[in-house]
């Protein structure tokens, strides 16, 4: 491979990108009113007696602007998959079937209580799960789906809901890197069965940690409630525990900065959108260099990422990290994205611990485009102004003509 050379010229980004988080005197504002309430948990009472909880109204809020009926807001978006699996029944050594191209947080989100991950590829002009590959996979011990909306893509949620349908099979989104991302004008998280967020520190909507699940099923959402609330039953007594459960509540303080978070949502989507499609239109230009197709049945794309792939030919000539710290020194933050999860020792041997067996993934696609060719570059970029789009756009074609 060849390895990276010395950089030539001037550098095309000397300006720094903006940084993120964003935030400002709003969240200060509701803070200050969260900490003077004595409120500072997911539960009990205030201090003030008009206080309105901010939980409460944020879940509200948030389900409402990815068009779900209902929001159970948990610590982070890893438990909010386990607990999302459980609310929809699936029980230790039952299988789930998930792309192997994610975080590894989809797969540990099962293995945490003993549901066996099964991977299956996904489509190479889309990094998404392969539908056609996912019902090859069922067997009697599969009990649900999870679709990964990655980099904030949708999958393909109707492929997947007939899948689903066909074999009574729970559907779970997870929509960790969608906030905002529309399927058909409908808000991701809210088409599955149950869909799960993250608001970890570098998601498009952040209190530095934290999670939630949407449902347009109210009897799924209450168990996912009560699962997350030591199994307590919605308006039932305060030591009533009718489930085995866990305390997973969000704080009061991160639901005050993410309500300020999410006045800043819809303008920040937008700009995204833009900026992505402006460097779809350079990049398009640039030989060795592919962009990931989107179905037109997405009508909104959140753009927690935005990611292209290098030519096959080029990618076997150059060491991918070698890349992506060319692209950092033009000043264009890049990463080189996620491993195959079947690629994880940890995992199969998580995996073997719970069913006794080794188990072989053949997942070709997520191996060869997370090992060689599939380049990020961070939400940060897609916040610039046109000249920081152009600038990214002009890093990319300077670095691969470095190899040529």
């Amino acid at each position: 491979m060849k390895k990276l050379t010395n950089q030539h010229g001037e550098l095309v980004r000397k300006a720094p990108y903006p940084t993120w988080p964003i935030s400002g005197e709003l969240e200060k504002q509701i803070l200050e009113d969260v900490i003077n309430s004595g409120k500072w948990g997911g539960s009990g009472g205030s201090n003030i007696p008009d206080y309105e909880a901010k939980l409460p109204e944020f879940e509200k809020k948030f389900a409402l602007f990815q068009d779900a009926s209902h929001g159970v807001s948990v610590v982070n978006g890893t438990l909010a998959i386990t607990v999302a699996l459980q609310a929809v029944g699936v029980k230790p050594y039952d299988e789930v079937i998930m792309p192997s191209y994610t975080f590894i947080a989809t797969a540990t989100s099962a293995l945490l209580f003993g549901a066996i991950p099964v991977f299956v590829d996904v489509e190479e002009q889309s990094l998404l799960i392969d539908p056609e590959e996912v019902e090859k996979a069922v067997t009697s011990k599969t009990k649900a789906i999870v679709a990964v909306h990655i980099g904030g893509t949708p999958a393909d949620l109707d492929r997947l809901r007939q899948i689903a349908d066909k074999y009574n099979l729970a559907l779970i989104e997870d929509a960790a890197q969608a906030v905002g991302s529309e399927w058909k004008g409908r808000g991701v998280g809210a088409i599955g069965d149950i869909g799960t967020f993250s608001f970890q520190s570098s998601k498009n909507l952040t209190s530095g940690e934290g999670g939630i699940i949407l449902s347009n099923n109210k009897q799924l959402a209450d168990k996912a409630w009560s699962i997350a609330n030591v199994g307590r039953v919605r308006d039932g007594a305060w030591y009533q525990h009718d489930e085995i459960g866990w305390n997973l509540r969000m704080t009061e303080l991160q639901a005050a900065v993410l309500l300020g978070q999410m006045t800043r949502l819809e303008k920040q989507v937008e700009r995204r959108n833009q900026n992505a499609k402006l460097l779809n239109d350079l990049l398009n230009t640039i030989e060795g260099i592919h962009l990931f197709k989107q179905d037109p049945r997405v009508t909104r794309n959140g753009h927690h990422l935005y990611m292209f792939y290098l030519d096959r030919t080029l990618s076997e000539q150059i060491d991918k990290p070698d890349f992506v710290k060319k692209l950092g020194l033009e000043g264009i933050p890049s990463a080189t994205g996620y491993t195959a999860l079947n690629r994880y020792k940890s995992i199969i041997q998580s995996i073997r611990d719970w069913t006794g067996e080794e188990r072989i993934y053949n997942c070709p696609v997520a191996e060869r485009m997370g090992d060689q060719q599939t380049i990020w570059i961070t939400q940060t970029v897609l916040l610039s102004d046109e000249e920081g789009i152009y600038d990214a756009a002009k890093a990319v074609k300077k670095v691969v003509q470095s190899y040529l």
